[in-house]
């Protein structure tokens, strides 16, 4: 989430959202549960959440309450590939020990 803070910020400008694109974006950051997401963006947070740290729990069920919430199979597939492909290169960037760009600031918890 921290390299890709502006990303959603310019999302939630584009949307036309009446959330505060840096107000919104750090509330994320900091707890997406206490964001103020509405239920199919939290329900696809506690997915992305279960695939990245327990991949081998998911069941068919985690997809058909995605799909009770009427989310697509094409975005739940998006989701899946999404989620899939930010853990495969972020092991990668950790096992490498990829440094931040000389522009972004650092992780919070280094501040």
């Amino acid at each position: 989430m921290h390299s890709h803070a502006s990303d959603l910020r310019d999302e939630v400008q584009q949307a036309g959202s009446r959330k505060e694109p840096e107000a919104f974006a750090a509330a994320i950051a900091a707890d997406w549960r206490s964001a103020g997401l509405g239920p199919v963006d939290t329900a696809l947070c506690e997915y992305a959440e279960k695939l990245t740290h327990t991949p081998a729990a998911m069941r068919a069920a985690d997809v058909e309450g995605l799909r009770a919430l009427g989310v697509s199979d094409e975005s739940i597939h998006d989701c899946i590939q999404v989620v899939s492909y930010f853990n495969y290169i972020n092991r990668i960037a950790d096992a490498v020990h990829v440094e931040l760009e000389p522009e972004m600031p650092p992780y919070p918890d280094e501040v």
